[in-house]
């Protein structure tokens, strides 16, 4: 290969590479390759091994877990296959509280009496639980989805955290305004889509030209949260309390730490080990 020739795979790779070089101080030119359809980077010769260098870290650090993967036909979406888990977690909990052992399910959700004697963990167990089989199936479907989009634009250990925050922080709120007994991963589901009407606004502040779409974004966005959260026989507050905090939770964290390996995996954990120690106070 030409010292200072960097072949590249299409002309936006070779748009962002020279971006990222530019960043560290090292200037390129894009240049049709000879092949059609190729495309190269051209840096000077004395800038050839240090541009390899910071391009590799860059790779690197951007590289996708298998798990991370673009959603076909949807226009640059991204999806982290690991969000079924969670749910399939809550559709365990509900074979559990509903066939096997029914105390899990009183024990675990909002109840005003036990709230007002401490019972703190309440607002996280109730998260997981879920009244019929519809209830479950219906925040499982839109769950995965919301969910999975959100873990793959903050890190699946941080949006899995905030989510889960968000969904408590939702609980709260509608024991606040209403007292009666509540349960469900509804907040959690619309914290999901609180995260990702956020980061669109994100997109739109810091690239201009997407805007348009950005804005389509936010509009389903709020338009999926007056379809499926506003519906009377539900906790409407518990679902507008986990759209507006999981929305402050996306603006908090953007991409800042997404690719993060070890912030994310510490986030898992501790959300992990708090689900686990909710539901030890509420068992023991």
């Amino acid at each position: 290969m030409e010292t200072g020739v960097i072949t590249v795979r299409s002309q936006r790779q070779a748009e962002d590479w020279s971006v990222v070089l530019l960043s560290q101080g090292i200037e390129s030119m894009i240049q049709p390759g000879a092949e059609p359809g190729q495309w190269v980077l051209r840096v000077e010769p004395e800038n050839y091994t240090r541009a390899l260098r910071t391009l590799r870290v860059y790779v690197t650090e951007n590289k996708q877990p298998v798990w991370v993967q673009p959603v076909p036909w949807s226009g640059g979406l991204i999806f982290d296959w690991r969000s079924p888990v969670w749910f399939l977690m809550l559709a365990v909990l509900f074979y559990l509280s509903t066939y096997r052992f029914k105390s899990i399910r009183d024990l675990g959700i909002v109840d005003s009496a036990a709230i007002h004697n401490g019972e703190w963990w309440r607002f996280f167990t109730a998260t997981m639980l879920h009244a019929d089989l519809p209830h479950l199936a219906s925040n499982c479907t839109i769950g995965i989805i919301f969910l999975g989009l959100a873990m793959a634009q903050y890190g699946g250990g941080l949006a899995l955290l905030a989510a889960f925050l968000s969904g408590a922080a939702a609980n709260v709120a509608s024991f606040l305004i209403d007292q009666r007994p509540a349960l469900g991963a509804s907040g959690v589901v619309m914290a999901a889509l609180g995260m990702l009407a956020a980061h669109s606004i994100w997109l739109w502040r810091t690239e201009r030209p997407v805007g348009p779409i950005v804005l389509r974004s936010v509009l389903g966005g709020l338009l999926l949260l007056v379809l499926v959260g506003f519906d009377p026989a539900s906790d409407v507050v518990a679902h507008v309390g986990g759209f507006v905090v999981g929305g402050i939770c996306g603006v908090i964290l953007r991409d800042r730490w997404a690719r993060n390996d070890l912030v994310n995996t510490i986030a898992g954990l501790v959300c992990g080990l708090l689900a686990g120690l909710c539901w030890w106070l509420a068992l023991r």
